[in-house]
């Protein structure tokens, strides 16, 4: 039996393929630190949790296909505190940001379509892609000089009759870079003189260290029908498992041709919904505070990567991401071999091999993605095990 092109040509998650080999040598005994992956260790708030003990309905009853009114109005609410004004019929209530990224190239996207997307990037983005029959073609970035840009004449250099649109994440995964405002209204710029939709992937907005600033693509008035926010609660209130993202446009036809794709899969569940209705009563403090123990972290493994010979990495200035250039050949082979030939004292690392996050062939094949959600103290055991196996790995492979 064959398979569809459409699938056999999608990617295995960098993030996730080698979740086996990590689950074996748990079996074998070993602790395994999961730096591969962005999964939050700091608590939900409470008001999503409680929001749902109270549902008492007899009936767990289908939600609207757009998403339940009253999470609409809080994302509304939510949005304003940016000076970002979004009326009920421009936010669609998605499963997650993935499926708000997906339903977004699906709405503007035809097969054999271009997207032009700053490389590296989060790896979902290729495989929404292949699996939406368009090509990425990369904007490729590099570690060297903290992933900025390239001139806004390369970048128009890429612009092709079949480029439909820009995509991309601010702040970046799984650099964490940020970008500044040149580099915005150079993108702006181009998305107006060439008529490309900007779908802008916005889930860290919260996550800024160092004084840098945050601005939407969405307050961009000169470019406001051709932007396509989208955004999720994962990432902002530690709740990946609810997966509640969604998609807000000032195009209003837009929207309602996206709403077809939201009917067609009837709608995101109700009870995660429910809870993250009440996520709008969060208060400021509790961000502020994940804010700050998001930047320890980050200063913790910044500062150690920045010590390790041969690392080349710069400071990241958003997210929880870093993508550091090690002194292998192969990324790959090396978190493998943190999982199945070594430890200290019984604990490893779990990586993501950074070459799944480029489109371009050879790149990222010597970098990894570090994901920097785990505690403190974790995170320093973390990384004398990146330095001591790092030490290791190559004096094995130059005997």
């Amino acid at each position: 039996m064959e398979f569809s092109k459409r699938i056999d040509q999608m990617q295995e998650s960098p993030i996730r393929k080698l979740v086996p080999v990590a689950e074996e040598a748990k079996k074998n005994g070993k602790k395994v630190y999961h730096l591969n992956i962005g999964q939050p260790d700091i608590k939900t708030p409470p008001e999503f949790m409680n929001s749902i003990k109270k549902y008492d309905e007899e009936v767990l009853s289908y939600s609207f296909s757009e998403g339940l009114p009253q999470l609409i109005e809080s994302f509304i609410k939510y949005y304003k505190t940016y000076n970002l004004e979004f009326e009920k019929d421009e936010i669609l209530i998605t499963n997650g940001g993935s499926e708000a990224i997906l339903f977004s190239l699906l709405a503007v996207t035809d097969t054999d379509d271009e997207i032009l997307v700053p490389e590296p990037f989060y790896t979902n983005y290729n495989g929404f892609s292949s699996a939406a029959g368009v090509k990425v073609v990369p904007i490729t970035t590099k570690a060297e000089n903290g992933f900025k840009l390239p001139s806004k004449d390369f970048i128009q250099s890429l612009v092709t009759k079949k480029t439909k649109a820009i995509l991309l994440s601010n702040p970046g995964n799984p650099t964490g870079a940020v970008y500044t405002r040149d580099e915005m209204n150079a993108l702006t710029d181009i998305a107006k003189e060439n008529d490309l939709y900007i779908i802008s992937d916005e889930v860290y907005r919260e996550f800024i260290y160092d004084g840098f600033e945050y601005k939407s693509f969405a307050s961009f008035e000169n470019i406001k029908d051709r932007v396509i926010l989208t955004d999720s609660i994962s990432k902002r209130y530690s709740a990946c498992g609810a997966r509640i993202g969604m998609i807000a446009c000032k195009n209003k036809d837009l929207i309602k041709q996206i709403l077809k794709l939201c009917q067609g899969r009837l709608c995101v569940p109700t009870l995660e919904q429910i809870g993250a209705t009440e996520l709008i009563k969060v208060s400021k403090e509790y961000l502020d505070d994940v804010v700050e123990e998001y930047k320890k972290r980050r200063d913790i493994v910044y500062n150690e990567l920045k010590n390790i010979e041969g690392v080349i990495c710069e400071k990241p200035h958003g997210a929880f991401y870093v993508i550091a250039k090690l002194p292998v050949d192969n990324a790959e082979d090396f978190v493998k071999w943190l999982l199945t030939d070594f430890d200290i004292d019984g604990e490893t690392i779990m990586l993501a091999p950074a070459e799944g996050f480029y489109a371009t062939p050879g790149l990222g094949i010597d970098e990894v993605r570090i994901s920097y959600v785990l505690n403190e103290n974790s995170l320093k055991k973390s990384m004398n095990i990146l330095k001591v196996g790092l030490k290791k790995y190559k004096k094995n492979n130059t005997l």
